[in-house]
């Protein structure tokens, strides 16, 4: 199991990508603990995901998801991914990922807005 930790401010994004096994069942799932209104996991929307080119039948396939730190900030939470095939809820996960994440108290950064990159 991998853990990883990352420091945001209000309003800033962390793109994750997991390598997902769909093909066999598997779906990443997650658990927010901690202070949990300080983010928010959402699955990366399709535009933004790469098209796998023609990959081959039961090959693996990334899955991206972007964490988002909420305003006010000020806040620690931990996400557990968990890789897990829904048919079989009594089944250990196949593959498990923890991030960490410091969301800083501060102003909100927004797209665009001019902050540093």
């Amino acid at each position: 199991m991998e853990v990883r930790s990352v420091v945001l401010g209000p309003g800033e994004a962390y793109a994750l990508r997991l390598t997902g096994r769909g093909a066999r069942g598997y779906v990443w799932t997650w658990q927010v603990t901690g202070d949990a209104d300080v983010v928010s996991v959402a699955p990366e929307p399709p535009a933004a995901a790469a098209a796998p080119a023609a990959a081959p039948p039961g090959a693996a396939v990334e899955t991206g998801y972007v964490v988002r730190a909420r305003p006010p900030g000020g806040g620690r939470a931990r996400i557990r991914f968990a890789q897990v095939r829904p048919p079989y809820p009594d089944e250990a996960p196949y593959d498990e990922f923890v991030l960490d994440v410091e969301v800083t108290p501060g102003i909100e950064v927004t797209p665009g807005s001019g902050g540093a990159g």
